[in-house]
Parts: C-alpha cells; structure tokens; sequence
C-alpha cells in the first residue's frame, strides 16, 4: 500500500544548477526541508506550487522526487516551461506548498538481478532507489542522455552500482543505444530479472516493445503531462490492457497520477496515438 498523501508549505533550502557549461541552466537540483511523510517510495512524485505562481499558474507542477533524508526531500527538474522556469527562479527561504507523496513506487526485489533503464531526465527516481535498494550489487543501469553528462545527478548512482552511458550525439548513437536496450532486456528476461525503466514516450514505446518481445518483467513510469495530481482532471490517461488487475477497467483509460505514474509493462497500453 502507498503512503497516502499530505500536504505541507516547505522552505526552499537551495536550488543548485547543474551541467557547468558556460550557457543558461536547464537542469536543477531542488532541495527543500523534509515533510512530515512517514514513508515515500522512490518513483514517487508530488505536486509543487511556490507561492510565486499567484493566479497566474493557478496549478502545481509535477516533480518526481529524486532523494530524501531525515533532513531534506530533493526533487531534480528540467525547467521546460512557465511553471518550470518559476520554480527554477527559487530561492533559500521561499515558500512552497508541497502536495504528496502521489503515485506508486518501483518494484524492490533485493535477490533478483535489475536492470535499470533511464532516459535523459527519467533517471531521477533511480537516485533513491539505488540509494535504498538492500542489495545494490544485484543492480545495473544504462543510461542514455542527449545532454553533457554533468547535467544529470549521475554521481549519485554511479557511486553505489555500476552504470554504462549511452550519449546522444550524432545520428548513430541512437540505433547503438536501441541495440544495446534490446540486448540487456533480453539479458534479463532469460535471468527472470527485473526491468525498470523512466524516460520520455518514445523511450518507454521502445522498452515496451522489447518487454513484449522477451517476455520480461518490467515496469515503466510514464512522464505524462499532470495537471491536477489526483486523477480529477483526466489529462494524464493512458489505456490498459486484458491484463489489467482490475476488469472493470482493463482497455480502459485510467489516470497516470493515480494508477501510476509506474505500470507493470504487459498492463498498459503504449501504441502510437493512445493518450499518453
């Protein structure tokens, strides 16, 4: 069961930019005081609103929660738009109002071989997960990334289990990182391992198709837009499939903030042109 959700007005500690080039940060470290939440598990999220937004932004923003300790909760975002760019004019001591933890949370199996699999900002979850995991001797990821490797929390995970990068770059890079995605998901699929993967759309299409393809265990956790964070709004359904647990609901659209945002692979529907 998933710890149910409060909500709290939080201090900003600081906002760290990430990925030193010399040109405008896009990616940020949120560091904020911790909330009173007994439990989180990581592929979690919450929804976010400074007091900044006013009634111009009227609602939150969706940020996956990357790490949290007895003293802090650390949210890492790609500022991509309006909410985002406010959030990332933050300073020490601003006010938010924090809504969460929402959503369900990774599968942790500690004896089973993992395979994690991230896609540019989608590797944020994985930073407490590695950090949690009982036995991260038992775990791996591959990471693909299109920006410069600093700009990601890669020391993080990179201390604790071993990751292989896959960088963007030229044409190429990108059929080598499908191959090698192919490989490992087949890799894990005869070991009877886990998959975990967090990434744009057509990432997840790809791991998807390949968990179909092998057969493999595998969850996805599905970056749609949110507006409201408590499936009252209906912008962020995805459709399920006959193996969807509940058969009421099963190919039938449900909401990602509430359902998810993490799916086992074989009970979610991700065909081009399906609301995703």
């Amino acid at each position: 069961m998933s710890p149910q959700p409060s909500c709290h007005q939080l201090s900003v500690l600081d906002l760290v930019p990430f990925g030193q080039t010399g040109q405008e940060q896009h990616f940020f470290a949120l560091r904020l005081e911790r909330p009173a939440w007994d439990l989180w598990k990581p592929g979690q999220f919450l929804m976010i609103r400074p007091h900044s937004f006013g009634q111009e932004l009227p609602w939150g923003r969706p940020l996956g929660i990357c790490h949290m300790t007895t003293k802090h909760l650390i949210c890492f975002f790609q500022s991509v738009g309006r909410g985002t760019e406010r959030i990332a004019q933050l300073r020490a001591g601003d006010q938010v109002q924090v809504w969460g933890p929402l959503g369900n949370g990774f599968a942790m199996e500690p004896d089973v071989p993992t395979l994690l699999l991230a896609g540019g900002i989608g590797i944020v979850p994985f930073v407490g997960y590695v950090h949690f995991h009982p036995k991260p001797w038992n775990v791996t990821m591959l990471f693909g990334h299109r920006a410069p490797v600093d700009c990601y929390p890669m020391d993080s995970i990179n201390e604790r289990v071993p990751v292989d990068r896959l960088h963007e770059s030229v044409p190429g890079d990108l059929e080598n990182l499908i191959y090698t995605m192919r490989e490992r998901i087949s890799e894990y699929a005869e070991q009877q391992g886990l998959v975990l993967a967090c990434g744009p759309m057509p990432f997840l299409r790809t791991v998807h198709r390949f968990a179909q393809e092998f057969g493999a265990r595998a969850q996805l956790s599905l970056e749609n837009v949110m507006a409201c964070g408590v499936g009252a709004c209906l912008g962020c359904v995805s459709k399920t499939t006959e193996k969807w647990p509940v058969h009421e609901k099963r190919n039938w659209p449900v909401q990602v903030c509430t359902h998810g945002p993490v799916f086992w692979s074989d009970q979610i529907d991700l065909s081009e042109g399906d609301a995703s």
